[in-house]
């Protein structure tokens, strides 16, 4: 005959069922925050954007990208080639200022809805007492998507290939993940504004 279970053992399993939920919610905002696994090579992307602000000669941005007339209507200035180097040089901040807690530099990178979320997650990093360093093993690869304009709001969504080395540290030690990332990432400025500099407005998973 089966024993029936005490109270207090369904109330350990409820327990058990609670935090496995919690560590759900968790990861997933991890892994929308910092992307995915991707099978696709960084290399694979038609543009890229060298650390020194110029372009690689590989290609040439998109001449056709959905929603660039359109702002070039509002911004004849507008250069998709030394925008994807600008938003190169942001990702890359972005990223490690992300991993090392470095608010100052993500604030005027991120719109304020972004800038939360990231807050909230280096919040619960830091009281969990791990530290973070990344470093990318090669050059990331930028695509220029499409834009979207919405009276003199100008959104340029960028797909990045990445890959990066994530070295952890907590009371358990270091532990080291290398990882592939493909993502979206929204860019926002106004077309009128006096600065030129656009802000993260959203990160999404792409598919690889």
């Amino acid at each position: 005959m089966a024993r029936a279970q005490s109270p207090s053992t369904d109330l350990e399993v409820l327990q058990i069922l609670f935090l496995a939920a919690v560590a759900a919610v968790v990861l997933y905002q991890l892994y929308a925050t910092l992307g995915r696994r991707a099978g696709r090579q960084p290399d694979d992307a038609s543009v890229t954007a060298q650390p020194n602000g110029g372009s690689a000669p590989l290609a040439e941005a998109p001449a056709r990208t959905e929603g660039l007339a359109t702002l070039k209507a509002k911004q004849p200035d507008f250069d998709p080639t030394k925008f994807l180097a600008g938003a190169r040089a942001a990702y890359e901040q972005i990223v490690k200022a992300y991993a090392e807690g470095d608010r100052e530099t993500l604030k005027p990178l991120l719109a304020p809805e972004v800038m939360s979320n990231f807050e909230q997650a280096m919040a619960a990093r830091e009281a969990a007492g791990r530290s973070e360093k990344v470093e990318f093993l090669s050059p990331p690869r930028l695509d220029l998507e499409k834009i979207d304009v919405v009276g003199d709001l100008a959104k340029a969504v960028v797909r990045i290939l990445a890959e990066v080395r994530t070295r952890t540290k907590d009371e358990r030690g270091e532990g080291v993940d290398d990882r592939r990332t493909a993502e979206l990432w929204t860019f926002e400025r106004e077309v009128k504004s006096a600065n030129p500099n656009w802000q993260l407005s959203f990160v999404a998973a792409a598919e690889a």
